[in-house]
């Protein structure tokens, strides 16, 4: 994004942008910096002061354009006033391990926050802020991508509260305090110190599975689009698939195969095992589990930043044989998938998918295909 802004940008320019390590691109005039995702580091927080200065003292006259795309939530951590960054990372690490929803992880952050939530654009007050997104949660509200740091914020401390009561976390006591006391709120809808920003969507993930339903449909194969903003445990959501796939290959409904099932949205990942893993991997190793070898059924999965879990793996893909091939491993799918072990199970199978830094962030992209008995046949 920030390459793209300064390949046309005719006019003085100055800026600074942090993205995940490994994923910077070479700019001229803005300054790129590298922090760590999904549990924040302290380049990160460096970055958050820096653009928080750099916005302080405009005028009405200045322009900020903010570039907000997924895992900014991260990269861009800046502790509230009275906590440390240990409490930061702290807390994120036990919601990443909780199965909580990224709505209810962003709810958290914000109030942890001194930049999310609207609070950048607050602080660049009076200066017109102008904010293009790229989508990568359920529903694309713009105040859930990177938590929204220029773009109100509806949710309160007390809803901040509730998330970690609801997952079980009470520590560190110091983030227990600061959201009981509940000091600055975040700026919310039809604050004065936001009535210079403009907000646009610039791409979706939605925009991601109209554009693969194309390439299907020039194949001759009809898709099903599903949904965009598919949430739930990635075991369950795999079996749920798995049921839609069944039903298509053995009594073509709803449509008769030669058929893909497209969809996209962010499930999560409740860790109890000691495994190596990601939302995308452990969808797809629940799902093969559930065919149970069914013929003519192939599955992809991943992340669309190329970034699954904590890996630079995108994700996998699952053929009829994944599990005789797992087998003849030695490995038992079931037990790879009880000790949140995908990671090591495809990777043992040669069958991750590895695309490297894609420079961009559309959440998960899932497609399952279902061949008829003639397509079977010729494959």
């Amino acid at each position: 994004m920030a390459k793209a802004v300064e390949d046309a940008w005719p006019g003085a320019l100055r800026g600074l942008v942090v993205t995940r390590y490994g994923h910077a691109v070479p700019c001229d005039r803005i300054e790129v910096v590298e922090a760590s995702h999904p549990v924040p580091d302290e380049s990160g927080q460096r970055a958050a002061r820096r653009m928080l200065a750099m916005v302080d003292g405009l005028g009405p006259d200045d322009l900020v354009l903010a570039l907000i795309s997924g895992g900014g939530s991260a990269l861009l951590s800046l502790p509230a006033p009275g906590l440390t960054f240990q409490d930061k990372q702290t807390v994120t690490a036990a919601l990443l391990r909780s199965g909580a929803a990224i709505g209810e992880m962003n709810t958290v952050r914000k109030h942890l926050s001194a930049i999310k939530g609207g609070r950048l654009a607050a602080a660049a007050f009076p200066a017109r802020v102008v904010t293009l997104v790229i989508s990568d949660v359920p529903g694309d509200d713009p105040a859930d991508v990177a938590s929204g740091p220029t773009v109100a914020d509806k949710s309160t401390f007390a809803q901040a509260r509730a998330m970690l009561a609801r997952y079980g976390i009470s520590e560190p006591r110091s983030v227990i305090e600061h959201l009981e006391r509940a000091a600055d709120e975040t700026p919310k809808p039809g604050s004065a110190r936001l009535a210079g920003t403009t907000t646009i969507l610039i791409a979706t993930p939605q925009l991601s599975l109209q554009a693969a339903a194309e390439v299907a449909r020039r194949t001759g194969i009809l898709p099903l689009i599903l949904g965009d903003a598919l949430e739930g445990e990635a075991r369950e959501v795999g079996k749920l698939m798995a049921g839609i796939a069944r039903q298509v290959a053995m009594h073509g409904q709803p449509a008769p195969p030669p058929l893909v099932l497209l969809s996209g949205g962010e499930t999560t990942v409740t860790v109890r095992g000691k495994g190596r893993g990601g939302r995308n991997v452990e969808f797809l190793l629940s799902l093969a589990v559930t065919l149970d070898g069914l013929p003519g059924v192939f599955a992809l999965a991943g992340d669309t930043d190329g970034v699954d879990g904590a890996e630079e793996i995108a994700g996998a893909i699952v053929a009829p044989d994944t599990l005789y091939r797992a087998a003849q491993l030695g490995m038992s799918a079931k037990e790879r998938l009880a000790d949140n072990d995908a990671h090591t199970f495809f990777e043992a199978l040669a069958d991750q998918v590895i695309t490297g830094p894609t420079l961009t962030n559309v959440n998960d992209f899932r497609a399952i295909l279902i061949l008829g008995r003639q397509e079977r046949a010729a494959s």
